[in-house]
């Protein structure tokens, strides 16, 4: 018995061991919850495109947005775990909607397996130009003067954004009015003409605004400064502490693909986050930086998020849609 066992043990390995030398001999498929042309489509092709030359294969990306996310992300979760379907998704689809939303059909731990953490980006918490709102304290003491009635708008109820500006409201220990708007670029948009006090948004969307000093940044929602975000404050260095909100993307595969072949996955999406042209396209697209977190450790960031986000909508009393 102990003998068969032990027999079944070394297939398994030299099974895991010869489909990882193998793979891929086919074309992958990349789905992605979001229209292209978005960050996390672009992110998506800029890495794929990469990896294709390395590996000599194809990289199907099938966009399908809608449904929240939940439409990519659910058939990608009943997907082939072979290492030929592959998620790329970012924040919200597992550390914010499984607490915004109601009848999520999908769970982190039971569908999928973390591949890797391509990028990492800041928010930008940005008024108009002409406010006389000129940092955190400034924002927090406006809020404070009247409880309720400064304005933030988000991309929508429920979006990363939404939930990194209640966090921000709720470290500080304020109370402010949530306008939702259908899209980040309507929200800064709303910033820019005085429809509503700030907003939080990636560095992309707001560039243009602030190129044309319709709009100031107050500072970033990270924790530390970054390269692109070198020149503002922190929230935290501004008074609101534990603030760390990011947008994060990654790869996803489905619960049991061969760990080998995750293993070289993620080896080679790794690899190719250090070439510099791929370190200069993430920066202008997203404003973001080349990350290329291992799975264990991206797996542990992405549950430390989903804590992080559930805490603020329990504290915020956000009812699930």
């Amino acid at each position: 018995m102990i003998r068969k066992l032990a027999a079944g043990l070394v297939a398994m390995v030299l099974s895991a061991a010869a489909a990882a030398q193998e793979y891929p001999y086919r074309p992958i498929r990349v789905l992605v919850p979001y229209a292209p042309g978005g960050v996390v489509d672009t992110t998506t092709r800029i890495v794929t495109n990469k990896i294709a030359e390395r590996l000599g294969r194809q990289f199907v990306v099938d966009n399908r947005p809608g449904g929240n996310g939940f439409i990519a992300v659910g058939i990608a979760a009943r997907g082939t775990p072979d290492g030929y379907t592959i998620l790329s998704a970012h924040t919200g689809e597992f550390a914010v909607s499984p607490f915004v939303f109601k009848g999520v059909p999908f769970e982190l731990d039971r569908d999928f397996e973390a591949v890797v953490m391509l990028s990492d980006a800041p928010m930008l918490v940005v008024v108009n130009s002409q406010s006389p709102i000129n940092s955190f304290k400034d924002l927090v003491a406006a809020a404070r003067a009247k409880p309720g009635a400064v304005t933030f708008g988000s991309p929508g109820a429920g979006s990363v954004n939404h939930l990194a500006s209640e966090w921000l409201a709720v470290a500080a220990g304020v109370n402010m009015l949530h306008v939702p708007y259908k899209g980040g670029a309507p929200a800064v948009s709303a910033v820019a003409s005085n429809e509503v006090v700030w907003t939080i948004a990636g560095l992309p969307g707001v560039t243009p605004h602030l190129q044309a000093k319709r709009v100031k940044v107050l500072g970033t929602t990270t924790a530390k400064r970054t390269a692109q975000t070198k020149d503002w404050p922190t929230a935290q260095e501004g008074g609101i502490p534990s603030v760390d909100a990011s947008i994060w993307v990654g790869f996803f595969v489905p619960k049991g693909t061969p760990k080998a072949v995750i293993n070289k996955l993620y080896s080679v999406s790794a690899d190719m986050l250090k070439f510099p042209d791929v370190k200069e396209r993430f920066a202008v697209v997203g404003g973001a930086e080349t990350i290329g977190m291992p799975p264990a450790e991206f797996h542990t960031r992405v549950k430390k998020d989903a804590e992080r986000y559930r805490k603020v909508v329990r504290d915020v009393g956000i009812t699930p849609q």
